[in-house]
């Protein structure tokens, strides 16, 4: 087992060091050792050491919570769960420990950069029905970005288009010539300065798709690390929020029936948190 571990994690894995302090284990929570038989089509857990993380600038603010869901309003920086560099600073480990719900978990996604309304349920058994309405597209979606202004650009307007995200690139790809696969409704609603605060009303969910369509537009959202270009920003710099808001999500409940909807308080632009002190 232990020559298997060594080929099948990664360098930065002291599975040494961590074979010796008993901290891989199997499904029944014995300890894994180096000389144990290879066991193939068997899992093998182990808990990878943690960096110091700061903590993101921001509260999550509650908007609602009864039996099924809880819903709150996202800041900026805050993984909606756990992964990669961010782990404890994620909505979902932050509000499990602070709502005592050890089973709540995201119904839809709101990107690490993205602020606004998120869903989540607060057991399992909630899961399927709200988790279908979202794969359906049956949640109606409102975003709110904040963009220059292009004189000459026709507005609205629907952006229809074919995007792909390749495994080791930071942006998506615009593919032409094939069937579309994300569109986007786009409007101006106000103007501060050279700037428009754009309603955008997305009738799909790919990867970077209001971030990738404003691009396209010639209108990239303000602060937004990867459009038109990826920047070397250090993952804990929190100074520029990227200013686009999930600002309404409205739904009819699969259990109940009842009409829901849920509207974020933040409005464009949205300031930088003040730094909270690492713990």
């Amino acid at each position: 087992m232990g020559e298997w571990l060594r080929q099948r994690l990664p360098e930065r894995v002291d599975v040494d060091g961590l074979l010796a302090e008993g901290r891989f284990v199997d499904d029944a929570g014995d300890r894994v050792r180096d000389d144990d038989p290879y066991r193939p089509h068997s899992f093998v857990w182990f808990h990878r050491d943690l960096r110091d993380e700061p903590v993101v600038p921001g509260r999550v603010e509650l908007l609602h919570r009864d039996e099924r869901l809880v819903v709150v309003d996202k800041p900026a920086f805050l993984s909606t769960i756990p992964r990669g560099r961010h782990v404890r600073e994620s909505v979902v480990v932050r509000l499990r420990e602070e709502l005592d719900l050890p089973d709540l978990s995201p119904l839809h996604r709101l990107d690490r950069v993205t602020s606004g309304v998120l869903v989540l349920a607060t057991e399992r058994r909630w899961r399927g029905p709200y988790q279908l309405l979202f794969q359906r597209r049956e949640a109606q979606k409102v975003y709110r970005a904040l963009a220059p202004v292009r004189p000459g650009l026709e507005l609205p307007t629907v952006v229809r288009n074919h995007l792909v995200k390749r495994r080791g690139t930071f942006q998506v790809e615009v593919v032409e010539g094939v069937v579309p696969n994300a569109e986007t409704q786009v409007s101006l609603e106000r103007r501060i300065g050279d700037l428009g605060v754009y309603r955008l009303e997305p009738l799909t969910g790919r990867t970077h798709q209001l971030r990738a369509h404003l691009h396209g537009l010639g209108i990239p959202i303000v602060d937004d690390p990867l459009y038109p270009e990826v920047l070397d920003v250090d993952v804990d710099d929190f100074a520029r929020p990227l200013q686009l808001l999930a600002s309404e999500l409205a739904f009819t409940d699969p259990v109940d029936g009842s009409p829901r909807r849920f509207v974020s308080p933040r409005t464009l632009p949205l300031s930088p948190a003040t730094p909270a002190a690492t713990p």
